[in-house]
């Protein structure tokens, strides 16, 4: 099973929101086969809380475009690691600090990344690549 052309679209969609507000290290994975519950996951990271915030505004606008609402908000208050539920699609904006220390990227890292735009500062384990699949 792989992503649906939905998730992908809002995925990428939130990956150029994301970009917009200068957020680092975005990497997006294909996790349906791993979890029933959702498609994909973004990942990304700010340099700090306000950066954070900016980050989620930016993207549940650019999804609002698209008639994508959250299910599920948490996080918010304290601006370290928000999750923005979508069903289809999770995100995940961490704070740096907190991005190292949880270290996402090595609990999917069997799953299949998601090749995002060029215009988007993609990472993956630091090296600055992006997913090789789609």
């Amino acid at each position: 099973m792989t992503a649906t052309d939905r998730a992908v679209e809002l995925t990428v969609s939130a990956a150029r929101a994301a970009a917009d507000k200068l957020a680092d290290d975005i990497v997006a994975f294909d996790v349906s086969d791993q979890l029933a519950i959702t498609d994909t996951f973004l990942v990304c990271s700010a340099a700090n809380d306000r950066q954070v915030r900016s980050i989620v505004d930016a993207i549940e606008e650019r999804l609002r475009g698209l008639d994508a609402k959250p299910v599920r908000r948490e996080g918010e208050r304290e601006g370290r690691w928000v999750l923005l539920d979508y069903v289809d699609v999770v995100v995940h904006v961490q704070h740096a600090e907190d991005r190292v220390f949880y270290a996402l990227e090595r609990l999917w890292k069997d799953c299949p990344t998601i090749t995002l735009p060029d215009d988007v500062n993609v990472g993956r384990d630091g090296d600055g690549a992006a997913g090789d699949e789609e």
